[in-house]
């Protein structure tokens, strides 16, 4: 069962590199169901002082979504997440991200990213296309 905010459709806004609190970000992933180290705040304050491309999504003083990436502006970005508050999916929070990531880094730079398995049919529905050639060295810890 999914709760709704009281006066859902909600008004979102969105910011570009914002300052954001590693706690706040930490509280996201979790109600959002992404796997990241929430328990690790030193971590997600790294993670967040090294992304330089970062969107957020607030309802309010709310921090309710978020989408950081790491590009050069010029070839390619990697979008590392996106996550949004369960309670705020499906109404089109991470769709708005990815397009204001894409406006910011322009139309001769590639937005690459790697899924989580349960999230592998929402990414053609937003404009992505599924490629083969990647290779990955997967994290010891």
């Amino acid at each position: 069962m999914r709760i709704l905010p009281e006066r859902f459709p909600a008004v979102i806004t969105y910011e570009v590199n914002k300052p954001l609190d590693a706690a706040d970000v930490a509280r996201v992933f979790d109600a959002s169901t992404i796997r990241r180290p929430t328990g690790d705040i030193a971590r997600i304050a790294k993670m967040l002082a090294h992304g330089n491309l970062t969107i957020s999504a607030w309802d309010g003083d709310k921090l309710v979504g978020i989408s950081r990436a790491l590009t050069d502006f010029a070839y390619c970005c990697y979008l590392s997440d996106l996550a949004v508050d369960q309670a705020y999916q499906r109404h089109g929070v991470g769709k708005e991200m990815i397009a204001i990531t894409r406006r910011e880094i322009g139309e001769q730079v590639a937005l690459i990213l790697l899924s989580a398995p349960e999230a592998m049919d929402y990414y053609p529905k937003v404009g992505f296309e599924k490629i083969a050639n990647g290779y990955i060295v997967k994290r010891t810890r």
